[in-house]
């Protein structure tokens, strides 16, 4: 009999194991070469091995790695001012993962509304297909059933509305609602962008009603975009915003910013973290900005996710019995089947090409900001050669 395995079964993984990675490249122990349009979901923002975040990272653990915040940390005060001088924010604080950083404007935008008088004013508004974390908090704000079950009663103080839908919004408002939760674009839901209307409709909504407006762009900040934050193309700006993945470049990382106001409730001894802001991750974070706010950086992601976009809309007009539709912003992308996703993953992955499920039955491509435009167009052929091993096996099978 088999011996069992000593890690908890909470994953159906992939029988891959990689050894190194070059930029945007994963090789496995066998040396077979993979072209990485998932980085980490989202993380890996520039890409695998980037020299410079290397070099500060190894700086850095020649020095120290672990403080806790008991200490001043320097390096937190250089990250947080570069971006805070960089967004809409004032303040942040820093965790080690996405769900931390939604975890801490949950509690900052309730701990507004109680500093300012308002206890009752707790409830937030999230939206259906959204996907905030894992923790109790984050899968009741997420409201999806299949990461709810089993786990006891849901959260309370959230409160779901169709994704789109500004008059459910505006009818879910009661005197207990504290604040307004979206991801610009949802990921884990199937690339579904939020338009600039409905973004600028929820700002309004929130002014009018003293709600404040958290945004999720713990996937589609730090460039994926081509902004650098997903926000920024709607033009409106949040009160609280929670940000990882990419901002660590693979190490974990997580933020949450938001303006004083907002944060004016969060005094010692609200909230903290053993881990959070750690030399480590500061000293990575601040490498991973001087390569995302290089000049020209943010510009050469939108040339590529054009490029890349492009390319896709053709495969789509050619192989409409494998791609329904194409959907998303920059290099955050969907490629909705019209087989069943699970299958178009597989064929992909035998490309040598990597991606990431998401809901909607929807692939996401998420490759890192430092694909070239030939790395682009090389997706495309695996891509195709995907679509077309699927197509051969429809007609094989009607044959």
């Amino acid at each position: 009999m088999a011996e069992a395995a000593p890690l908890y079964d909470t994953y159906s993984r992939a029988p891959l194991r990689f050894e190194r990675g070059e930029g945007v490249w994963l090789i496995t122990e066998s040396g077979e070469r993979y072209l990485d349009f998932g980085a980490g979901v989202a993380v890996t923002s520039v890409g695998h091995g980037n020299p410079h975040v290397v070099a500060a990272l190894k700086e850095q653990a020649d020095k120290v790695w672990h403080l806790s915040n008991i200490y001043e940390i320097p390096g937190q005060e250089r990250l947080a001012k570069r971006l805070t001088d960089a967004t809409f924010a004032d303040k942040v604080f820093f965790t080690n993962s996405g769900a931390e950083a939604l975890e801490c404007a949950i509690k900052t935008a309730r701990r507004y509304q109680f500093s300012k008088g308002h206890p009752e004013r707790f409830h937030i508004i999230t939206f259906e297909g959204a996907f905030h974390g894992r923790t109790l908090a984050t899968i009741a704000a997420g409201g999806q059933e299949k990461y709810l079950e089993g786990f006891g009663p849901k959260a309370p103080g959230f409160d779901q509305v169709p994704f789109g839908d500004i008059e459910a919004v505006r009818a879910a408002i009661t005197d207990a609602t504290a604040a307004i939760l979206i991801e610009p674009v949802q990921g884990e839901g199937g690339v579904r962008p939020a338009t600039s209307e409905f973004m600028k409709a929820l700002r309004r909504i929130c002014d009018e009603n003293g709600l404040l407006l958290i945004l999720d762009e713990v996937q589609t900040g730090v460039g994926r975009t081509g902004k650098l934050f997903a926000h920024e193309w709607s033009g409106i700006t949040p009160d609280i915003m929670a940000v990882a993945k990419g901002i660590g470049g693979g190490f974990p990382l997580g933020a949450c910013l938001a303006t004083a106001e907002a944060a004016s409730g969060m005094k010692a001894g609200t909230h903290g973290s053993t881990y959070g802001g750690n030399p480590l991750a500061m000293a990575v974070g601040s490498a991973v900005l001087d390569v995302i706010l290089a000049d020209g950086f943010l510009e050469h992601v939108r040339d590529v996710a054009l490029v890349f976009r492009q390319g896709l809309a053709s495969l789509k007009d050619r192989y409409p019995d494998v791609i329904e539709d194409i959907r998303g912003e920059g290099l955050l992308l969907g490629v909705k089947a019209a087989v069943p996703s699970a299958e178009l993953l597989q064929a992909i992955r035998a490309a040598h090409l990597l991606g990431v499920p998401a809901g909607d039955n929807v692939i996401r491509l998420l490759p890192p900001l430092v694909v070239t435009a030939e790395e682009a167009r090389e997706g495309l052929v695996r891509l195709e050669r995907a679509a077309e091993s699927i197509r051969a096996a429809k007609i094989k099978k009607t044959a």
